[in-house]
């Protein structure tokens, strides 16, 4: 007999996420920033450089993308594209190197742990305005 209810949320339990940050999440985060800063650095890579950014929650925790709009619309964005390219030229580069390095010193510090984990979750934002 099945336990599992039809509800249509697959998403991984809090147990299951917790687990892939202990083990996978806090250190594969920080090679795919890196791997997502050298393309930015590259232009070309630049839109993949800035999906893998927007992609980082899912890699450090499994969080999937649950950002609904006013209308109740998944997937809408509150920002254009260009305010979000102007956004990311003149703020969002170097605004987001400070917010995923403050967010390593929380990481590496084991009790802030939980403030790391929001700010990673927040990185989207910071660096393009993309709402995750």
């Amino acid at each position: 007999m099945s336990t599992t209810t039809d509800s249509g949320d697959d998403a991984p339990s809090l147990a299951v996420r917790a687990v892939w940050f202990l083990l996978i999440g806090w250190w594969a985060t920080g090679i795919w920033l890196g791997i997502a800063w050298f393309l930015n650095v590259t232009i070309i890579g630049l839109p993949l450089g800035i999906k893998m950014i927007n992609a980082t929650p899912k890699v450090l925790s499994l969080k999937e993308r649950d950002f609904v709009d006013a209308e109740g619309n998944p997937g809408k964005q509150r920002y254009g594209l260009l305010v979000r390219g102007a956004w990311f030229l003149l703020v969002g580069w170097w605004a987001s190197a400070l917010w995923t390095g403050v967010a390593y010193v929380f990481t590496v510090s084991i009790v802030g742990i939980p403030i790391a984990v929001m700010m990673y979750n927040k990185l989207p934002f910071v660096v393009s305005l993309y709402e995750y």
